[in-house]
């Protein structure tokens, strides 16, 4: 399940874009010279989605969170969070609560793609945020057992 969860957050990554930050001072940086008080976005959309970090970069797949034995592994270019000191406070609540909603909804409902509705498609709609495009879904009460 963790693999499965980690995913969702690595594909459907909500905010693109981390926190702004400064330079403290001169820096080179792969052969580019960033100047101190310059102002550094991370967007951790790229990271999320980079061909080199992956073993599916482009597709939902809870694999690219396993090794060969089939156990978890969590890879360093996974931080839908941000990274170091600053990063987002919430973290350890928003695991939780995506753990909690997502193992509930799945006990208790099935969700069933519409045989007439064709492939979907999974290019998000850009803003502050990612969001996906509207679509329509099944979606079905599982029997008590």
């Amino acid at each position: 399940m963790q693999a499965v969860l980690h995913e969702i957050q690595r594909i459907a990554n909500t905010v693109p874009l981390s926190v702004f930050h400064c330079t403290t001072k001169d820096t080179e940086l792969m052969g580019y010279s960033i100047p101190k008080g310059t102002m550094i976005i991370q967007n951790l959309n790229s990271v999320l989605r980079e061909e080199g970090q992956w073993k599916f970069p482009h597709e939902f797949n809870p694999e690219n969170f396993l090794n060969e034995k089939g156990e978890f592994v969590k890879p360093e270019a996974f931080m839908p969070f941000s990274a170091g000191p600053r990063m987002c406070l919430g973290e350890g609540l928003a695991r939780m609560e995506l753990f909690l909603i997502t193992v509930t909804l799945l006990r208790k409902f099935k969700f069933i793609w519409p045989e007439d509705a064709g492939e979907p498609d999974f290019t998000p709609v850009y803003g502050v945020t990612l969001t996906p495009k509207p679509y329509h879904m099944k979606v079905q009460l599982r029997s008590k057992q």
